[in-house]
């Protein structure tokens, strides 16, 4: 059978974007919405049609310049979007994105597939491809989480899900039903007042965290499709998550808690309340997103392991970051420059401290 590729941008997107929502695969960053919260990269999609005309898969790009050079990266996080043992639509899919990586000087295609690492037919047609499969992550090096959790709610009642947590994840939800520990779905209104606990988890837990305005960019373009929970305290602000939803998924995907009143167990009722959102929303998926690899409990990352573990669900792998190098010589100048910015960042980071 032969395929074709369609490009589509953001402003006629809605075939793939339905396409998406439908598919086992579904994701929130193969969504046009994604690019509006991505606004610093372009975005590109492509449909595979068969020759009836129906659509077959699906994958979105994000384009970037690299800094100084005449380069671009061209990214699909979590694409493609179809049925990935089915290497002649895989194919057709990455053929469409090295055209556009051609016309637009993208020097590598990366992708990161929402493909476990037992599928080695997926592995071997990515191979004959080109690509390089970079699966030696263990913790947090990719751009998206290797290793995920996700527990199955599909077909579940809440009562049967919460019968299946570890006795001591049920214990401290109860703890902070007990300590009257209220969730509330909030707008954006209340962004700043979970921006600032992000702040006080990102300096206790030593990570990066993102702006303000990016958070509540999210929820513009997700709109009800995503929520920001926040969890109150003798009516202050103490804990709070975003989720988004997607197809037959719901994502845990950014959490914070305040340094103040974590006895009151908030973050376990917060899951809790994310996980019935999925139920309600006839999900299949409920994905706490990433942990560790490295399960060694002197790993300083062994506790998120520990705490998302207690919900019971399954500790999955992802295959993980491939690339497929479209500009060799483009590839190997990025590649210095990338290790000169790095080198050049420790330097003054050294001579910040001597001072």
């Amino acid at each position: 059978m032969s395929y074709t590729i369609e490009k589509v941008t953001k402003v006629n997107a809605a075939e793939l974007d339905a396409f998406v929502r439908t598919s086992s695969k579904a994701h929130f960053t193969q969504l046009s919405s994604w690019s509006k919260v991505k606004s610093e990269w372009n975005w590109c999609g492509l449909l595979c049609r068969n020759e009836g005309g129906e659509i077959v898969g699906a994958m979105a790009l994000l384009i970037r310049k690299v800094p100084v050079l005449p380069y671009k990266l061209l990214y699909s996080p979590r694409g493609p979007v179809c049925d990935v043992n089915d290497a002649q639509v895989v194919k057709a899919l990455i053929k469409g994105a090295q055209d556009v990586a051609k016309s637009e000087r993208g020097y590598l295609i990366k992708v990161d597939t929402d493909v476990s690492i037992e599928d080695e037919q997926f592995a071997e047609t990515m191979r004959e491809i080109g690509f390089d499969i970079k699966n030696k992550a263990k913790n947090f090096e990719g751009i998206q989480p290797r290793f995920v959790f996700r527990l199955n709610v599909e077909g579940k009642t809440e009562e049967e899900l919460l019968a299946s947590f570890h006795s001591k994840t049920r214990y401290n939800i109860r703890v902070a039903e007990k300590n009257n520990v209220q969730v509330r779905i909030c707008d954006k209104e209340q962004v700043e007042d979970f921006h600032k606990i992000m702040v006080e988890t990102g300096e206790r837990d030593d990570f990066t965290i993102r702006s303000s305005g990016y958070f509540a960019k999210m929820l513009d373009a997700f709109g009800d499709d995503a929520r920001l929970y926040m969890a109150y305290y003798e009516d202050k602000p103490i804990a709070g998550t975003i989720a988004i939803h997607c197809g037959d998924k719901v994502w845990y995907l950014y959490g914070a808690s305040s340094n103040a009143y974590r006895n009151v167990m908030p973050n376990y009722l917060l899951q809790w309340e994310m996980i019935k959102w999925s139920v309600q929303l006839g999900c299949r998926i409920y994905d706490f997103r990433g942990v560790s690899g490295d399960l060694d409990p002197q790993n300083p990352l062994y506790g998120l392991y520990r705490f998302k573990k207690g919900f019971n669900g399954d500790f999955v792998e992802f295959i993980g970051e491939m690339d497929l190098v479209q500009d060799a010589f483009g590839k190997k100048l990025v590649d210095v420059c990338e290790k000169a910015y790095r080198w050049l960042r420790r330097t003054k980071k050294k001579l910040m401290r001597k001072k």
